[in-house]
Order: C-alpha cells, then sequence, then structure tokens
C-alpha cells in the first residue's frame, strides 16, 4: 500500500534509506495536488533501465490503471532526462499545460511521473514537454498501448485486458516453432490484404474482419506461420508500417490491442503460427515522435553520420544508451509477453550492424578498431536475441540482412548474432535472375543456380519471395518469367516447387500464391477476381500441395539446417538443364528425390542413376492438370533396374515433363 504525505510518513521513509526498500516504500502519495507523487520504480528498475538491462520497462513507463488511496486513474511515466517541465495534456483538461505537471524523480534518471486520479480509460492524451532552451514539444507516448487512429496522433490511455483460449497452441509450440519444423510463411500486409472498397485507401476491414477471412485463408492453403508487416503503430500508410512510432502499440487502424490479440488467439486455434515484423534500425522524424523528444537527440545519435539513415530520411537509434536499449529490448519483448506471438522478423539487420551502410567513403567514421562494425549496436542485437530464447525459448528471431555478415544465425556463445534464423537474399537474387532466363541460355549459368548450396549451412535460411520483389517496377512474380503465358505459369510453378524442396523454411507474399498479375500496391487489395479463371486458381491449388508435401514429408523439414539433409544426385545433364537432388530425413525410407527440368522439352525414357532404393513412385508433378499443365508426360510406373551391386546403384527410368519439376518418393 502507498504510504500517505504526514510528517510521521516522511520520518518513517527516511529512517530506512539506509536499507534496501521494499516495493511498497517506494510509493510516496501527495494527494493534495492535481496530479499526486506516485512511483512504480525501485531503485534497481532505476539501475536496470540506465543499464539496458530493464527488459518490462513496459510494466513501469507509459500510463497504467491504478488505484491509489482508494482513488482510481491513471499513472504516467516518461522519460526525458533533459526538460524542464513535463506535463500530461489531453481532452480530460482541455490541453491544458499546466494543470497536471508530473514530478521529476531527484535520482538524475530523468524520468517523470505521476498519478492524475479519476483520469478515464479512453481519453486521449500526450505529454507537453518544455525542453532543451525552452523548446516546447508535444510527444506521443513511447510507451503507449492505445493511439488515436491517424491522422490524429495523441495516445489514448488503456488498460488490456484479455482472456487468451490459446493454451493447446502454447502447450505445443515448441514443436512447431522449431528449427526442425516445417516453416511455411504467409506474409501479409493487412490493410491491402482485402478491402470492403478495393480502391479505397481508406476503406479498411476490422482486426475481427481480417480474421474471419485471413485464418480460414491461410489454414485452407496451408501455411505453417504468417507474418504481419508491422502492425506497430505508424502515421504514414506509405511506409507500410516500417516508419513507426508506436513500439508498444498495435495501429488502431483496424480496432483495439484486444481486438489484435483476439487475432493472434484465432490464428493460433487453427494451429498457425504468428511472426511480426519489427523495426528497431530507425524511426521518423514526426512531430508527436521518438524524434528530438525533449529537444535533445534522446532517442537517436546526436552525430548526424550515424544517426541519419539517407536510404529512409529517418533517424537511427542511439545503441549506446542503457535507456534507449531497455526501451528497444522491452519492445520486443512485449510481444511475446503480452501477445504471444510466436516469431519477430527484424527489418534492415545489416543497417544496424554497419557504420557505413549506404553511406560514401568520409561519411561515416571507423570503429574504435578501425572497422566498419557498429559495435554498440552489434551487442545490442546479441543482448536482444540472447532475452529473448532465454524468457521465451519457443519461439524465433529472424534476421531480414542482406550481406554476408557472418554468423547471423549462430549462438552468442559461439561468436553469433544469436538469431534462429536469417533471410536468404542471395538465394532470392540468384534464383530469380536465372528464372528469368530464356530457358535456352539456362545451361550456360547452372552455376549460378547451384551456388546457393555452397553456402547454404552458414546461416539457418529462410528463403523469401517477399513484397520487396513485387513492387517499385521489379513486376509480379508471374511476369518475371519469361515465355508465353503458358511457359509463365509452368516456370512460376517450378520455381515454387524448387522453393518448397530447397532445403530452409520458406516465404511467399500474399498474392505470390495465385499468381497476382500487377505489382502490389499498399492503397488496393489483391486481385481476387483473378481466382475466376483456371490458370490462377490452379497456381492456388499448386501451393496447397506444395505446403502439405513440405509439412507431411520429414525429409522436406527435419533436416532443412543440416547437411545430412541434402545431396545432389546429378548435375551431369547441364545441356539439357536437368538438375536432380536429394532431400533426406531422419529415417532412410523418408527420402524423396527432386528432379527439375528447367527447358520446354519433354524428355521421354530419361535415365536417371541413384542409390539405395529399388522402388520409388511419383508423388508430385507440376505439369498436372489440376495445376494448369498438360498432364501429358507422368509417371504412373517407374522402372527402377539395379546397375551395380555392389554400390548399391539403380538406374530410373522417367518421363520429364516441360518446364516441370518431378518429385519420387
Amino acid at each position: 500500500m502507498a504510504t500517505s504525505n504526514s510528517s510521521a510518513a516522511k520520518k518513517k521513509l527516511t529512517t530506512k534509506m539506509k536499507a534496501p526498500l521494499k516495493y511498497e516504500e517506494q510509493h510516496f502519495v501527495d494527494s493534495t495536488k492535481p496530479v499526486w507523487s506516485y512511483s512504480l520504480f525501485t531503485d534497481e528498475d532505476i539501475r536496470n533501465y540506465q543499464n539496458g538491462t530493464l527488459y518490462n520497462a513496459y510494466t513501469k513507463f507509459g500510463s497504467h490503471r491504478l488505484s491509489v488511496l482508494n482513488t482510481d486513474g491513471f499513472y504516467f511515466s516518461v522519460w526525458a532526462p533533459n526538460a524542464t517541465a513535463v506535463s500530461v495534456i489531453g481532452d480530460f483538461n482541455a490541453w491544458n499545460p499546466v494543470a497536471h505537471d508530473l514530478y521529476v524523480r531527484h535520482d538524475g534518471s530523468g524520468i517523470w511521473e505521476g498519478f492524475i486520479p479519476h483520469f478515464k480509460k479512453g481519453e486521449a492524451y500526450k505529454y507537453r514537454i518544455i525542453g532543451y532552451k525552452g523548446m516546447v514539444l508535444d510527444k506521443g507516448d513511447p510507451y503507449a498501448n492505445y493511439w488515436e487512429v491517424r491522422p490524429n496522433t495523441a495516445s489514448i490511455a488503456w488498460e488490456i485486458t484479455k482472456k487468451w483460449d490459446d493454451a493447446a497452441w502454447m502447450k505445443k509450440r515448441k514443436k512447431n516453432n522449431a528449427l526442425d519444423a516445417a516453416w511455411s510463411v504467409y506474409e501479409v500486409h493487412l490493410a491491402s490484404w482485402m478491402r470492403p472498397v478495393k480502391n479505397d485507401e481508406e476503406s479498411l476491414n476490422s482486426y475481427q474482419q481480417i480474421t474471419e477471412r485471413l485464418v480460414p485463408y491461410v489454414k485452407e492453403m496451408g501455411f505453417t506461420h504468417v507474418e504481419l508487416m508491422p502492425v506497430m503503430e505508424h502515421p504514414f500508410d506509405g511506409s507500410w508500417g516500417y516508419q513507426g512510432t508506436g513500439y508498444f502499440a498495435a495501429t488502431s487502424r483496424f480496432g483495439t490491442p484486444e481486438d489484435f490479440m483476439a487475432m493472434v488467439d484465432a490464428f493460433h486455434q487453427n494451429d498457425i503460427g504468428v511472426v511480426l515484423d519489427w523495426v528497431p534500425s530507425h524511426f521518423p522524424y514526426d512531430a508527436h515522435g521518438l524524434f528530438m523528444f525533449d529537444g535533445t537527440h534522446t532517442y537517436e545519435y546526436a552525430d548526424m553520420r550515424k544517426g541519419f539513415h539517407p536510404d529512409w530520411n529517418s533517424y537511427i537509434f542511439n545503441y549506446s544508451r542503457g535507456e534507449v536499449k531497455s526501451f528497444l529490448i522491452s519492445s520486443g519483448r512485449y510481444w511475446f509477453d503480452k501477445f504471444h506471438i510466436d516469431g519477430i522478423r527484424v527489418d534492415a539487420v545489416s543497417s544496424i550492424l554497419r557504420l557505413d551502410y549506404s553511406r560514401k567513403a568520409g561519411e561515416w567514421e571507423p570503429n574504435a578498431f578501425g572497422s566498419n562494425g557498429n559495435l554498440e549496436a552489434i551487442e545490442f542485437v546479441k543482448h536482444f536475441n540472447e532475452t529473448i530464447y532465454r524468457d521465451f525459448p519457443d519461439v524465433q528471431t529472424i534476421a531480414e540482412e542482406s550481406t554476408d555478415w557472418p554468423k547471423i544465425s549462430k549462438p552468442t556463445t559461439e561468436g553469433g548474432l544469436g538469431f534462429g534464423m536469417k533471410w536468404m537474399m542471395g538465394w532470392m537474387h540468384d534464383t530469380l535472375d536465372y528464372f528469368k532466363m530464356d530457358p535456352l541460355f539456362r545451361s550456360h549459368y547452372q552455376n549460378k543456380f547451384t551456388f546457393s548450396m555452397m553456402y547454404f549451412y552458414d546461416e539457418n535460411f529462410m528463403l523469401p519471395l517477399s513484397h520487396d520483389e513485387v513492387v517499385h517496377g521489379k513486376s509480379p512474380m508471374i511476369y518475371k518469367m519469361p515465355g508465353d503465358e503458358w511457359q509463365k505459369f509452368s516456370n512460376l510453378r517450378l520455381l515454387y516447387t524448387y522453393m518448397f524442396t530447397h532445403p530452409g523454411a520458406k516465404l511467399l507474399f500474399m498474392g505470390n500464391e495465385f499468381a497476382q498479375t500487377t505489382e502490389w500496391n499498399y492503397k488496393s487489395e489483391l486481385s481476387w477476381e483473378l481466382l475466376e479463371f483456371d490458370c490462377h486458381k490452379m497456381m492456388q491449388e499448386c501451393i496447397k500441395d506444395l505446403n502439405r508435401l513440405y509439412r507431411d514429408e520429414p525429409a522436406l523439414h527435419e533436416l532443412q539446417f543440416d547437411n545430412a539433409g541434402f545431396e545432389w544426385v546429378d548435375l551431369n545433364h547441364r545441356n539439357e538443364s536437368i538438375m536432380v537432388f536429394r532431400r533426406k530425413g531422419k529415417k532412410k525410407k523418408d527420402d524423396v528425390l527432386i528432379i527439375l527440368n528447367m527447358t520446354p522439352v519433354v524428355h521421354n525414357n530419361w535415365k536417371l542413376y541413384a542409390y539405395g532404393k529399388t522402388e520409388w513412385k511419383e508423388l508430385f508433378n507440376s505439369d498436372e492438370k489440376k495445376y494448369w499443365g498438360t498432364g501429358d508426360v507422368f509417371n504412373p510406373e517407374i522402372a527402377c533396374t539395379l546397375v551395380d551391386k555392389k554400390t548399391g546403384q539403380y538406374e530410373i527410368n522417367l518421363h520429364l515433363p516441360a518446364l516441370a519439376a518431378v518429385i519420387l518418393k
């Protein structure tokens, strides 16, 4: 309980200062003013916050509904170390900047706090900050759980209440989220996946409406996980969520925090994991946001050689400040703790790690060792991953990192950064370059196609065909493919089959599954009307079956990050552009053979030599009629002849359709 504002209470508090204070003795209430002096912080909290080790800062900072001296209201706390005054303003006090002043702590922490009695849930508020050199700033709450719907920019006092119904998922998700489990991820931008009015940017489904449509769709398609492009609050739709201001708030565009929680809950009840995009690399300069928070470079580096992102016209977090590290690690941890998410995909990791990212000579300063690594940022990344895996061992962190920085997904105990997985950008670029070629020239570029397996086991890779590949003039997936309409669809089915059978986790952006014919436009929605045409509807069926194969065939996932799980079988038919590899399970009986015919030429009675099995059957054929293929070339029975008893080598006689993949088991 809080102590009252009496001389006896003050004396009691003073006499106890020499001994470690109990939690309840930290509360000191002055109930004679509009804002009561009150604190949720212990001395240990302050030390941890300043050291970058307050991992649950969201339980202390921001606005919290409390009852103090039998009076309901909200407690507020904010870090503004260079402010000379901070007050809470909002409709509740007619935005009066002097009516509800917060108290600054006398420990040098720069934290302002106080309890406002009778403050109601749902009230909009900001902090009026008198900052450096008298600068007047109206800022949203960095730790707010809820914000006004853009273009309004105030925070909303909220108390999250949610009863979860995903106990069954949470109990088994360690297995579902493991590295030897199938990871087929459907990447989604919530606003533009489907709209009530197709080309109306302001037409938005609610979280509940999205849940009713998206959850059964993802389940029907067979994806194991969904990845949501940033749902953290952001002011500008055109940033796609990557320029965020609310690091602890699901966007109010679609509803309340509880509505978003209900979406996660629904995915879990349907055995689908949820991954969130998270952006600790940069933030925008919106006046209500983190930039120049108290009139100084509070959250960002003051040196713009480190503090400004030239690519995105945004600002870089100061990873050397303990308070900033506590803020960011608490943000990442918050979504696992309060929202039950299963993974977090960290955006633009390369820009966090490198001082010279997108900078020319002279525009950056080397570190103390003369190299280009941002040493404090590297330590922050390691610290973040260690914290997440310590507290939530049944989840994954995933790095979007586009360079050859070593050991991104290796444990920190082995000198790595500690991520669970890394996007395989090299595979994506090489694969798309290969498939864009006229098939007649592919034989000259076989090494480009096979190169991925030269470095695959350096990391735990996720193969991404993401939103970045279908915007800004890059064309939709179907129009990256060469040839006439039939060849384009055949090539795309072939590419997808290769992706789903290549080692590693998979990620496919929305619309790719049915061969969207336009680039992604965040202002519109997917071209669902295309499903009226067989070629698109049947492409969707192909993805369903590939998802099923990936999930159901152990050889395709259980050793996906182990070099024992893959073997090239035949790379000697370069002129024919036919490649064969084996995916291996923990049990030999689970092995599968994948044959890729990269040209529009049918090969009847094609000879393949492989070891160890006397019988094979066709498990999948991307040229089947149900996928809009010809259906003319298939293998109902496969002749298998022993040619070397000593080595156990067999000759397998196959019919290979044009521009198609065949999977044998």
